[in-house]
Order: structure tokens, then C-alpha cells, then sequence
């Protein structure tokens, strides 16, 4: 049970780091868009700035809308209309004719003559109608052909062929004239009041016909084969191009995946997404372990991550365009407040990379991120200084601007017609990033980390818990002053972090406050209350000092980062004084109980302030400091130090080791004010 219990435990850390990947990709392929975009920009008009278009897959080209409704309109004006002839029209025109000639002229027509005068009638009023006639005009449609049924069969004529008020007076007049009835002027005006038309329009039919015209509309005309050319290199984007590229953008956006498509779609993405995690871990392996085998640290990491890249995906689902309005340098802004410049660069080009395949024209995108996160890295690191952030934001923009107009004037050969709304976006995007301050706040309390906005904070010397360090040890908070000054000169030498190394310092020994008078610099009275205690006694209140500086740090909310210092500045060196006076008297008692409990240093910073604690405790013992008993002095405590191998676990080299005894023997000799002797 006990070795299922190790082997768990031995596993832990893999096992979580392993499920933060799991998380992460899932999570981030989750909010990726379903659909693929067309990562092209185009403008009707201008050349195509991208290498050579050839088809990813087959598909028809889209009609324009512009296209489809002058095809409708031209159906509506074209479509035939359909008339229903009455044919019973003219045999009622020709009796009315007939009847009121024989009231006009009751005795003037007799007998045969009659007859031959009235049959004169009816074939003048056949004559008129061998055209049909269509009385209301407003139903017609000039373009269109008029369509009527006679004996069970459709007959088609055009617009001229029809007889309407227009042409109606010539028709009859020509009849009229060309017969020999003998009182035409009567005929002319009978038929002119008896005619009427014999077409009535069928609105149901020709509604029914031009619906079924309407519905072969096709919305797409022509076919783009697989792996066809649609565009080359500085082609203009114009008729048939312009609208097969229109056409391909609108199938990524509408593209709709089978089953098996979609599993491998998936599957691709997955793979990309989790290498990329994978490879942020290798390089924390590699270059950063204290993060990496920091749980909490990682999942900070993953969290920010996430956040822009979950940010990124719904702008882009709610309007491509607005994409250069997440503030992306965030991401490194903030990591190297927490951590350094190199893990914020790194992570902020890992994240970049994901989103590259999803926003549209992905390569533009890339090397603008990356660019503007360079110099994120490159400016000041001292944020907490407004000036300092406005300065690098403003650089930020400027960088997007200028990277921008260089895009613009490449892929148009020009700088006409640009389009400002992106300026605006630039700009916006850099305001988003003031709020960096509050952000960080609300991470620190989240993630129980500190960045250099809360040392600044805590660099305080008025802030409560270093108030009652000067009241209760005043030689040891002054002993703390000169160790922070010495360090963070040392840190600056050597680009370490300078103002964590200085709180680190001012904290350091806040355990002297249980017990003040046992430690040397605060026996202003000369007496010593160790005369009077056994060695081993002696040492353990000496070695004590970092246990109960720890629990007064954890009790006040000093941040761990800070709380490291305190734990690692004796690393697990021997308390010597004691050491060597017990040994005196027994020779074979245990160095353990003289020695502190450790860690080691296991950052620069902590190296630095075990350097710095000792050289300048040391240098109160100098009866004479000289400018070579000083520099003998550094060389004899950090050449110890290197020995008992107390920086083996802090990321220091030698070189930077001779670069911090060089400042610190400067810094010795400004402290104690050493000059030339004037002869007398």
C-alpha cells in the first residue's frame, strides 16, 4: 500500500501537468471558430498581393446579387402573359352594329339588299377583330409575349400584333373605307360604340407561369475545379476573379464538414494545439524550473494563455475586423511583471502562433504580434512607473502603425486609400493595456504572486511591519538598509532583478524582532545575553531567526517570493562562533544542530542577498577598514560560500560571482568613507 502511495506521489506533478495540457487544448479548440476563414483581404479594383491562388476544392461560382436581381427583373418584363379570348365578343359587337343600323334606317334597307349590306357588316367587323383587341392598356407589358387560348390550343403574339386603343380608330376607318356600304359614317360610329375587347387577362395563370420562371433562378453559375488557377500574383481583383474570390469566401464561411471530415478537422487541430502547449512546457523544463515545478505558477501561465486566446476567438466570431482591438501584449506585459522578460516573450510568441490559425490573413497578424511583443520585452522593466508604461504603450502603437503602413504600402504599391479604422483599432488596443495595473493587482491576490508594482509597495520603509522592525531591532533594520543598498547595486550589475533582490534585503531578517538583544547589532549596552547561555543554546536562537522571520512574514501576507529570501539568506551554513566554541569542549559533538536548516539559494536574487548579508555583517568585525582588508575580506567569504557549494542550486556563473565581489568592494568603501592619507 505504502509503494502505491510513492508511486502516486512520484507521479503527481507529471499527472497534473499532463491534465493542464489536456484542458488547455480542449479548451482552446472549443472557442476556436468551427468554420474556416478565408485568411485573404481583397478590394475590387486592386492588384492581389498574395502569391498564386489555385482552388482548395471544387465549387460553383456564386452570382452576384446585383447579377440575380436584374435576372428576376428581366424574367418579371419578359414573362409572357396569359389572356383568356371570348370569342362570343364578336358575334355580340356584330348584332349590336346590326341593330343599330336598322334603328337608324328602318326603311331605307329592304328585301336582298338587306341581306347583302348586312352580311357587308359582318365581315367588316371580323376583319377588325383578326387582331384580338385588348382595351385596358396598363395590363400590358410591351416586352413580354401575350399568350391566348383558342380551339383548346395556346397562340402567341407580340405587342404589335394586338389591336388597342391606340391603332383602333385606323383599323376600323381602313375597314370601313375599303367596303362598299353605303352609309359608312354610321357604320364607323356604330362599331366605335359597340367594340369592346375580347381578351381578359389571366393574372392566375401568368402568376403561376412566372413563379416557376422565378424558381429556376440559380443562384451560382459555372463550375472552379480542384487545383484550378483563380488568381496570380498582382492580377487586379476584378469581374470573373472578383467574384470566384467572393464565391470562395463565402464557402469558408458556409462550409459545412461531414462527419468524418470534422473528426479529422478536429483531430488536426488538436495536435497542433497540444505540440504548441507541450513545447511551452519543454521550455519551462528546460530554462525555468522553479516555474515549472511551481503548480500554481503554471496554471497562472495557462490561465493568461487561455484568456487571449478565448478573448481572440469570440471577436472573431462576433466581427473579424475587431481583431486588432485584444490587447495581446498584455500577455507579456504581465508575465514579465511576475516573472522575466524571456518567459514572457516566449509564451507571448506560443500564443500568437495558435491564434495565427484562426484569424484572417494570419501572416500579417504574426509578424505584427511578434514585433509588437519584442518591444513589450525590450522596454522598461519598471512598470510601476506610469511614465514607464505610457512610454512603452506608446511604443506598442507606433511599432502596429508603422508595421501596418509598411503591410499596406508592400501589398499596394502605395499609400492612398488606407484604411484608418485599423489606426483607430491600434490605438484603442493600447488604451485597453493601461489596465494592466489593476489586472495585476487582482492576480497577485488570485494567484498569491507578487510583481514589481507590490514591491515598489513594499519597499516602503514606513509600511507597519518595517516600522516595528526599526523600534524593536534598530541595528538590525540598519543592517538591512545597507545589505539592500550593496544587493540591489550587485543585482544591476549582473541585470538580475534589482528592486525584488532590495525587498528581499529589507525583509530578510525580521525574525531578530522575537529575540533583538541576542543578535550583536542591537547590544547597544555592551551587554551580551550569550555569556551567559550554552553554545548550542546560542545557536539555536541564531538559527531560529529564519523559522520565526518566516511565520511573521506569513503572518503579515509578505508574498512567498519575499518570504524566500528569508528562508534561503544562511542557506544551510554553520553558525561558526558557536561551532568553534563548543568544539572546544567536545570534540565530537553534531554539526547539524549548528547549522541552519536551509534551502539553498536557488535564484540569482537569493545568491546575491546571502552574498551581501555576510560581507556586510562581516565588515562591522573590520577594526580597520582598509581598502585591501575590505577586498581580502569579499574574497574570503564568497570564496567560503562557493566551497560549501551554497549557490549550486541558483542560476549564477562564476563570471557573474566576480562581477558582484567587484560592486560589493566598491559599495564597502563608500559605506566606510575610504580616502588617501594627507601627510601631516
Amino acid at each position: 500500500m505504502e509503494d502505491k502511495n510513492i508511486n502516486y506521489f512520484k507521479y503527481q506533478d507529471l499527472l497534473i501537468r499532463v491534465l493542464l495540457v489536456i484542458i488547455a487544448t480542449i479548451l482552446t479548440v472549443y472557442f476556436f471558430p468551427k468554420s474556416d476563414r478565408f485568411k485573404y483581404d481583397f478590394n475590387q479594383g486592386e492588384p492581389w498581393q498574395y502569391e498564386t491562388l489555385y482552388a482548395p476544392f471544387r465549387f460553383p461560382i456564386n452570382k452576384s446579387s446585383e447579377s440575380i436581381n436584374d435576372e428576376i427583373a428581366q424574367i418579371r418584363v419578359s414573362s409572357p402573359q396569359y389572356f383568356d379570348l371570348r370569342e362570343n365578343i364578336v358575334q355580340e359587337v356584330r348584332e349590336n352594329v346590326k341593330a343599330d343600323l336598322l334603328q337608324e334606317y328602318p326603311g331605307s334597307i329592304k328585301g336582298n339588299k338587306l341581306n347583302k349590306e348586312l352580311e357587308k357588316i359582318n365581315g367588316i367587323v371580323r376583319n377588325i377583330y383578326s387582331a384580338p383587341y385588348l382595351e385596358n392598356q396598363h395590363e400590358l407589358k410591351p416586352q413580354s409575349l401575350i399568350v391566348f387560348k383558342i380551339d383548346n390550343e395556346f397562340r402567341e403574339i407580340t405587342y404589335d400584333d394586338l389591336l388597342t386603343p391606340i391603332n383602333l380608330n385606323a383599323t376600323i376607318n381602313k375597314n370601313v373605307n375599303a367596303s362598299d356600304f353605303l352609309y359608312k359614317e354610321s357604320l364607323r360610329n356604330s362599331v366605335f360604340r359597340n367594340i369592346k375587347s375580347n381578351l381578359v387577362f389571366n393574372s392566375e395563370l401568368t402568376n403561376q407561369v412566372l413563379d416557376d420562371q422565378l424558381n429556376k433562378v440559380l443562384p451560382t453559375r459555372g463550375v472552379v475545379s480542384l487545383n484550378s488557377r483563380i488568381i496570380a500574383q498582382g492580377e487586379i481583383v476584378e469581374g470573373e476573379k472578383y467574384q470566384i474570390l467572393i464565391t470562395l469566401n463565402e464557402t469558408y464561411q458556409s462550409q459545412t464538414w461531414s462527419e468524418s471530415q470534422y473528426f479529422w478537422k478536429l483531430l488536426g487541430y488538436i495536435i497542433l494545439v497540444a505540440l504548441t502547449f507541450i513545447m511551452l512546457l519543454l521550455f519551462l523544463v528546460k530554462y525555468r524550473p522553479d516555474i515549472y515545478n511551481n503548480t500554481r505558477k503554471l496554471i497562472f501561465i495557462f490561465f493568461n494563455v487561455l484568456s487571449i486566446i478565448i478573448l481572440t476567438s469570440l471577436v472573431i466570431k462576433l466581427e473579424a475586423s475587431f481583431v486588432y482591438l485584444v490587447p495581446v501584449c498584455l500577455l507579456p506585459l504581465i508575465l514579465k511583471a511576475f516573472f522575466d522578460a524571456r518567459v514572457g516573450l516566449f509564451v507571448h510568441v506560443v500564443t500568437v502562433l495558435i491564434l495565427s490559425f484562426i484569424v484572417p490573413d494570419g501572416e500579417e497578424y504574426l509578424f505584427l504580434q511578434i514585433i509588437a511583443g519584442i518591444v513589450t520585452i525590450l522596454s522598461s522593466s519598471e512598470i510601476y512607473k506610469r511614465a514607464n508604461l505610457f512610454i512603452t504603450i506608446g511604443q506598442i502603437v507606433l511599432i502596429y502603425i508603422g508595421a501596418y503602413f509598411a503591410f499596406y504600402a508592400i501589398n499596394q504599391g502605395g499609400v492612398i486609400g488606407w484604411e484608418w479604422n485599423k489606426v483607430g483599432y491600434f490605438v484603442l488596443c493600447g488604451l485597453t493595456m493601461l489596465f494592466v495595473w489593476p489586472i495585476i493587482y487582482i492576480y497577485e491576490k488570485m494567484f498569491s504572486l507578487i510583481s514589481d508594482v507590490s514591491l515598489l509597495e513594499l519597499s516602503d520603509t514606513n509600511s507597519k511591519l518595517l516600522k516595528e522592525l526599526s523600534n524593536k531591532a534598530p541595528g538590525t533594520f540598519h543592517h538591512s538598509l545597507n545589505v539592500a543598498n550593496i544587493a540591489e547595486t550587485a543585482a544591476n550589475a549582473i541585470s538580475a532583478n534589482a528592486m525584488l533582490v532590495r525587498v528581499g534585503a529589507l525583509y530578510h531578517d525580521i525574525g531578530k524582532m522575537a529575540n533583538p538583544t541576542y543578535f550583536t547589532e542591537n547590544q547597544g549596552s555592551g551587554i551580551n545575553p550569550h555569556d551567559d547561555l550554552d553554545p548550542v543554546e546560542s545557536a539555536a536562537i541564531i538559527i531560529n531567526h529564519t523559522i520565526q522571520g518566516i511565520e511573521i512574514a506569513k503572518k503579515n501576507k509578505i508574498p512567498d517570493r519575499i518570504i524566500d529570501f528569508i528562508r534561503t539568506h544562511h542557506g544551510d551554513s554553520t553558525v561558526y562562533y558557536f561551532y568553534k566554541k563548543a568544539l572546544a569542549n567536545n570534540p565530537e559533538l553534531k554539526i547539524k544542530d549548528y547549522q541552519y536548516p536551509g534551502p539553498k539559494p536557488f535564484s540569482q536574487e537569493t545568491a546575491i542577498l546571502m552574498i551581501a548579508d555576510s560581507v556586510e555583517a562581516a565588515s562591522k568585525s573590520l577594526k580597520n577598514p582598509t581598502s585591501i582588508a575590505i577586498d581580502s575580506l569579499v574574497d574570503k567569504i564568497i570564496t567560503k560560500q562557493v566551497e560549501q557549494n551554497q549557490f549550486i542550486n541558483a542560476d549564477i556563473t562564476f563570471k557573474q560571482i566576480e562581477v558582484i565581489k567587484s560592486v560589493i568592494k566598491k559599495k564597502l568603501a563608500n559605506i566606510y568613507h575610504l580616502r588617501i592619507e594627507y601627510p601631516e
